[in-house]
Order: C-alpha cells, then sequence, then structure tokens
C-alpha cells in the first residue's frame, strides 16, 4: 500500500492538527477525522499583517469563535507567500511537540505525487490526513449538507461565473443545483467561491455573525463577517 493510499486513513486512532480555513471542506474533514482520531488543535494561516485568514478573509474574531464552539486550541502565524512554507512547518513542529502525529487537510484533487502537504508534513515529522481525497465533489458537499452543516458564501471570484449576489447564500441542496446548472463546481474547487462554516455537528452551539458591506478586489467580491 502506498502511502498516497493511506491519506484517507492516517488519522485512524492517531492524535492529529488540522489545517482549518473554517470553511466546508476543511469542517467535513474534520469531522470526519474527529470520528477516528484525537484532535489535538486547528491550524489556521493569516495574512502578513494578521488581520485575515489567507485562505478565506476571516477576521482572528470569527475564526477564534470558530474554534471555541469546536472545542479546540488555534495554532496560528502571520506571514506572505514568500514565509508561508517556513512559517506552516514551523506552526507543524509545534503541534509535533503537543502530541499531534498527523496533519489533516480537506483537499479533495492533491495529486498523487508532488503534493506539497506531503512534503511540509514530511518535512516535520508528520504522516498526511486527507479523508475526502479523490471523493467526488457533489457526494462531499451533498453530505456536508445533510450532516447539518450551515455554511455562508463569503468570497466569490466573479471571473468564473459567480456574482456579488452570491454572497451571503447559504449552502443548501437547492443553491448546489443552481450553482450546477451555471456550470459551477459544487464544491468551489477551481476557487469560483470559498464559505465559513457557522454550525454543525463540530460545533457545540452556532456562530453569531453580522454581515458587513460587500467588498471587491479585482475579480474577486468578499462579505465581511464580525462576531454579533
Amino acid at each position: 500500500m502506498t502511502e498516497s493510499t493511506n491519506w484517507k486513513n492516517n488519522a485512524q486512532g492517531r492524535p492529529f492538527i488540522a489545517s482549518f480555513s473554517g470553511g466546508k471542506d476543511g469542517s467535513l474533514a474534520l469531522y470526519q477525522s474527529m470520528k477516528v482520531g484525537k484532535a489535538i488543535g486547528l491550524i489556521v494561516m493569516m495574512e502578513e499583517e494578521g488581520k485575515r485568514s489567507r485562505s478565506h478573509n476571516m477576521p482572528p474574531e470569527i475564526i477564534h469563535a470558530q474554534a471555541d464552539s469546536i472545542g479546540l486550541p488555534v495554532y496560528t502565524a502571520a506571514a506572505s507567500w514568500e514565509d508561508y512554507e517556513t512559517a506552516f512547518i514551523d506552526l507543524l513542529v509545534k503541534a509535533k511537540n503537543k502530541g499531534a502525529e498527523v496533519l489533516v487537510t480537506g483537499d479533495l484533487d492533491m495529486p498523487a505525487h508532488g503534493c506539497w502537504h506531503e512534503e511540509v508534513t514530511k518535512k516535520a515529522g508528520l504522516k498526511l490526513g486527507m479523508p475526502l481525497w479523490e471523493i467526488d465533489h457533489g457526494q462531499v458537499v451533498k453530505e456536508f449538507i445533510d450532516l447539518g452543516f450551515a455554511a455562508t458564501v463569503v468570497t466569490v471570484n466573479l471571473s468564473l461565473g459567480m456574482r456579488e449576489e452570491d454572497l451571503g447564500r447559504t449552502l443548501d441542496h437547492e443553491y448546489i443545483q443552481e450553482l450546477e446548472k451555471r456550470g459551477i463546481d459544487p464544491c468551489g474547487e477551481s476557487g469560483e467561491f470559498h464559505t465559513t462554516v457557522l454550525d454543525g455537528p463540530i460545533f457545540k452551539y452556532p456562530i453569531s455573525v453580522r454581515k458587513g458591506e460587500i467588498l471587491k478586489d479585482g475579480n474577486y467580491a468578499f462579505l465581511p463577517l464580525k462576531s454579533g
């Protein structure tokens, strides 16, 4: 059995740290891994100034509200793209020193060879767990919704078929069918959209948020969320 074959099951019976964007795929991967292994914390990478998460543009207050509801500590680092890998590995090493043996991510389409996450986990002395790897995208989002997760669209790429009106939409079966009819991947795996998860089976209580004014930056539009 190759190492990549084990990616789906590496969290089984092991303590793990989860790479967490606060979105749907990471939340589902965390849920599945918590059923079979022991989560010791969440890794969240921040932009250089530490005011927003690198992937989903979330402020620290939302990230920590999610983590508090899940009941896990957060390992964070602010880094530029140039420093990203070094900072990420440093967090993995810190997690390993706390007992982590595996890094769990919510990736679906990583190549079997040349996988960045596998490279950095090896450098940190950890295994890689990707429970959603190579699963059909429609199946992934259907399971996410059926489990009772609640997610809001917070980032859209306007050049990939998304619209400003999609911001703030709740991810449910009807909306997913609409996206598919528009030719958009139901998981947004080409960067069409990102979500923030506000409730679900890994949360002790739902996250209360207030929606800010939509912001635009080139082809992207963002819906800021604030605690409240």
